[in-house]
């Protein structure tokens, strides 16, 4: 061990790339969180633009400034009931790996919580549901001190045929 490394009054926690900071968020009574770095902005409900012969979960898209943005309801898009949208309701612009550059998407959350730091060691794989049901979308699990939050991918919450149909 070099003397750097012993001279530490902590212990070292491996490198991930999970390591790092979390935005955290609410849908009913559920915590989330998603990576720090692919929040664009946070911004507060805004009228969307229904677009015709999308999925349920795709609410429609909003003027962000002169660009036009997807948005997605994350309750519909994980099959949780649908609810009027409050004050507290808000949109998270991301930016979500395409097929051949970054697309910022809105999704549509309860509230948003805090950015929480988290470390590779804090971070529990997913529990398995069965080989039919697909969670590849779940980073992990980790705990808090207001309860469990569910990590997200976000890159893919949305499949590649979704994202097409954007």
């Amino acid at each position: 061990m070099n003397e750097v490394a012993q001279k530490t009054d902590y212990p070292l926690v491996p490198s991930s790339e999970n390591d790092g900071k979390y935005l955290t968020f609410q849908l009913i009574d559920e915590g989330y969180g998603i990576g720090i770095l692919k929040v664009r902005e946070i911004i507060g409900m805004l009228p969307v633009t229904p677009v015709p012969q999308t999925p349920g979960f795709l609410k429609g898209v909003i003027n962000l400034r002169g660009q036009v943005i997807p948005v997605v309801d994350l309750r519909l898009k994980f099959g949780l009931p649908e609810e009027e949208y409050t004050e507290r309701t808000s949109i998270i612009v991301v930016e979500v790996k395409g097929l051949t550059n970054n697309i910022p998407i809105g999704i549509v959350v309860d509230t948003v919580s805090e950015v929480i730091n988290i470390q590779a060691h804090e971070i529990e794989p997913a529990p398995a549901f069965g080989s039919t049901i697909d969670m590849n979308f779940i980073l992990g699990m980790t705990k808090t001190s207001d309860g469990v939050k569910i990590l997200l991918n976000i890159d893919l919450v949305l499949s590649a045929e979704e994202l097409g149909a954007m």
